[in-house]
């Protein structure tokens, strides 16, 4: 679960990074990170659940290292 917190960790610093940014983007990458706004949302759900689900916390492992990777790509685009 310490690896999960971590990455949960990362991401919201990342989020909040290009959140600070993203109203200087482009549309295209505007719409991006609302469609990235519905998976966090997702994902967090699914995170809390993971403390006491492995299976779900699982799944919440690979979203999330997905939404990582989707935020970085924001930021290093702005």
């Amino acid at each position: 679960m310490a690896d999960l917190q971590a990455l949960i960790d990362e991401i919201k610093q990342t989020r909040d990074e290009v959140k600070l940014k993203i109203h200087l983007g482009s549309k295209e990458l505007q719409d991006e990170w609302d469609e990235l706004e519905e998976k966090w949302n997702s994902f967090e759900a699914k995170a809390k659940l993971g403390e006491s689900a492995e299976n779900v916390g699982e799944a919440a492992s690979l979203l999330g290292d997905e939404l990582s990777a989707a935020f970085k790509k924001i930021k290093s685009a702005l």
